[in-house]
Protein backbone atom coordinates (compact mmCIF):
# COMPACT_ATOMS: atom_id res chain seq x y z
CA UNK A 1 0.00 0.00 0.00
CA UNK A 2 1.26 3.42 -0.93
CA UNK A 3 1.68 6.59 1.14
CA UNK A 4 0.01 9.92 0.41
CA UNK A 5 0.90 13.55 1.11
CA UNK A 6 -1.51 16.28 2.28
CA UNK A 7 -1.00 20.05 2.23
CA UNK A 8 -2.07 21.10 5.72
CA UNK A 9 -2.13 24.79 4.81
CA UNK A 10 -4.93 24.15 2.28
CA UNK A 11 -7.45 22.02 4.19
CA UNK A 12 -11.21 22.35 4.00
CA UNK A 13 -12.86 23.32 7.30
CA UNK A 14 -14.03 20.55 9.62
CA UNK A 15 -16.79 22.61 11.26
CA UNK A 16 -19.60 21.93 8.75
CA UNK A 17 -19.11 18.16 9.06
CA UNK A 18 -18.81 18.32 12.83
CA UNK A 19 -22.01 20.37 13.12
CA UNK A 20 -23.95 17.99 10.87
CA UNK A 21 -22.76 14.97 12.89
CA UNK A 22 -23.53 16.69 16.20
CA UNK A 23 -27.10 17.32 15.02
CA UNK A 24 -27.39 13.54 14.71
CA UNK A 25 -25.92 12.88 18.14
CA UNK A 26 -22.35 12.07 17.04
CA UNK A 27 -19.55 14.10 18.61
CA UNK A 28 -15.92 14.07 17.43
CA UNK A 29 -13.32 15.04 20.00
CA UNK A 30 -10.02 14.10 21.61
CA UNK A 31 -10.49 11.42 24.26
CA UNK A 32 -9.47 12.10 27.83
CA UNK A 33 -6.79 9.98 29.53
CA UNK A 34 -9.44 8.26 31.63
CA UNK A 35 -11.19 7.08 28.44
CA UNK A 36 -8.15 5.21 27.09
CA UNK A 37 -9.50 1.76 27.99
CA UNK A 38 -12.82 2.43 26.24
CA UNK A 39 -11.09 3.63 23.06
CA UNK A 40 -8.63 0.73 23.04
CA UNK A 41 -11.46 -1.74 23.59
CA UNK A 42 -13.24 -0.32 20.54
CA UNK A 43 -10.08 -0.53 18.42
CA UNK A 44 -9.27 -4.08 19.59
CA UNK A 45 -12.82 -5.20 18.82
CA UNK A 46 -13.23 -3.58 15.39
CA UNK A 47 -9.65 -3.03 14.15
CA UNK A 48 -7.28 -5.28 16.15
CA UNK A 49 -4.42 -4.79 13.69
CA UNK A 50 -4.24 -1.11 14.71
CA UNK A 51 -4.38 -1.48 18.50
CA UNK A 52 -0.63 -0.92 18.99
CA UNK A 53 -0.61 2.37 17.10
CA UNK A 54 -3.79 3.54 18.83
CA UNK A 55 -2.15 2.78 22.19
CA UNK A 56 0.79 5.00 21.23
CA UNK A 57 -1.49 7.89 20.24
CA UNK A 58 -3.50 7.51 23.45
CA UNK A 59 -0.36 7.52 25.60
CA UNK A 60 0.45 11.11 24.64
CA UNK A 61 -0.85 14.13 26.51
CA UNK A 62 -2.90 15.43 24.89
CA UNK A 63 -3.79 12.31 22.95
CA UNK A 64 -2.88 12.40 19.27
CA UNK A 65 -6.18 10.76 18.55
CA UNK A 66 -9.76 11.78 17.94
CA UNK A 67 -12.83 9.68 18.55
CA UNK A 68 -16.39 9.79 17.31
CA UNK A 69 -18.89 9.03 20.05
CA UNK A 70 -22.59 8.35 19.95
CA UNK A 71 -23.71 8.91 23.52
CA UNK A 72 -21.16 7.13 25.66
CA UNK A 73 -20.09 4.68 22.92
CA UNK A 74 -17.05 4.99 20.66
CA UNK A 75 -18.07 4.54 17.02
CA UNK A 76 -14.87 5.68 15.29
CA UNK A 77 -11.29 6.78 15.86
CA UNK A 78 -8.40 8.41 14.04
CA UNK A 79 -4.78 8.82 15.16
CA UNK A 80 -1.77 10.88 14.19
CA UNK A 81 1.87 10.82 15.31
CA UNK A 82 1.37 7.11 16.08
CA UNK A 83 3.53 5.11 13.65
CA UNK A 84 5.85 8.06 13.02
CA UNK A 85 5.83 11.80 13.70
CA UNK A 86 3.81 13.66 11.07
CA UNK A 87 1.95 10.51 9.97
CA UNK A 88 -1.84 10.30 9.96
CA UNK A 89 -3.41 6.96 10.85
CA UNK A 90 -4.66 4.50 11.69
CA UNK A 91 -8.34 5.27 11.48
CA UNK A 92 -11.59 3.37 11.40
CA UNK A 93 -15.34 3.67 11.86
CA UNK A 94 -17.64 0.90 13.10
CA UNK A 95 -19.43 -0.69 10.17
CA UNK A 96 -22.89 0.34 11.38
CA UNK A 97 -21.82 4.02 11.40
CA UNK A 98 -20.10 4.25 8.01
CA UNK A 99 -21.22 6.48 5.15
CA UNK A 100 -22.24 9.32 7.48
CA UNK A 101 -19.14 11.51 7.16
CA UNK A 102 -17.56 10.33 10.41
CA UNK A 103 -14.32 9.21 8.76
CA UNK A 104 -13.99 12.52 6.93
CA UNK A 105 -14.65 14.50 10.11
CA UNK A 106 -12.07 12.50 12.10
CA UNK A 107 -9.51 12.88 9.31
CA UNK A 108 -9.99 16.64 9.17
CA UNK A 109 -9.84 16.98 12.96
CA UNK A 110 -6.49 15.21 13.01
CA UNK A 111 -5.07 17.10 10.04
CA UNK A 112 -6.13 20.46 11.50
CA UNK A 113 -4.48 19.49 14.81
CA UNK A 114 -1.27 18.69 12.94
CA UNK A 115 -1.44 22.04 11.15
CA UNK A 116 -1.92 23.78 14.52
CA UNK A 117 1.32 22.15 15.67
CA UNK A 118 3.12 23.89 12.81
CA UNK A 119 3.34 21.13 10.22
CA UNK A 120 2.88 22.20 6.60
CA UNK A 121 2.40 18.66 5.24
CA UNK A 122 1.22 15.32 6.61
CA UNK A 123 1.88 11.80 5.41
CA UNK A 124 -0.91 9.25 5.30
CA UNK A 125 0.84 5.91 5.59
CA UNK A 126 -0.18 2.65 3.97
CA UNK A 127 -3.33 4.03 2.35
CA UNK A 128 -6.18 1.76 1.44
CA UNK A 129 -8.92 4.09 0.06
CA UNK A 130 -6.82 6.63 -1.87
CA UNK A 131 -9.88 8.19 -3.54
CA UNK A 132 -11.33 9.03 -0.10
CA UNK A 133 -8.18 10.93 0.96
CA UNK A 134 -7.99 12.70 -2.41
CA UNK A 135 -11.62 13.83 -2.13
CA UNK A 136 -11.67 14.85 1.53
CA UNK A 137 -8.20 16.36 2.01
CA UNK A 138 -6.67 16.79 -1.46
CA UNK A 139 -4.06 14.10 -0.74
CA UNK A 140 -1.72 12.97 -3.49
CA UNK A 141 0.15 9.69 -3.88
CA UNK A 142 3.86 9.81 -3.01
CA UNK A 143 5.65 8.10 -5.92
CA UNK A 144 7.81 5.15 -4.91
CA UNK A 145 6.37 4.99 -1.38
CA UNK A 146 5.14 1.41 -1.57
CA UNK A 147 5.53 -0.57 0.71
CA UNK A 148 6.60 2.34 2.92
CA UNK A 149 7.33 1.99 6.64
CA UNK A 150 5.13 -1.08 7.06
CA UNK A 151 7.50 -3.45 5.27
CA UNK A 152 9.33 -6.15 7.23
CA UNK A 153 6.66 -6.21 9.94
CA UNK A 154 7.12 -8.54 12.86
CA UNK A 155 4.39 -11.13 13.19
CA UNK A 156 2.73 -12.64 16.25
CA UNK A 157 3.65 -16.28 16.85
CA UNK A 158 1.35 -18.47 14.79
CA UNK A 159 0.27 -15.45 12.71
Amino acid sequence: MTDMLVRLYDLPPAAPLLQRLAAGGIVCRRPEAYERSAVLAFVRTHFPQWADEAAVALSRAPATCYVAAYGDQVVGFACFHAARPNFFGPTGVAEAYRRRGIGAALLLCCLHAMAAEGYAYAIIGGVGPAAFYERVAGAIVIPGSEPGIYRNRLQLPGG
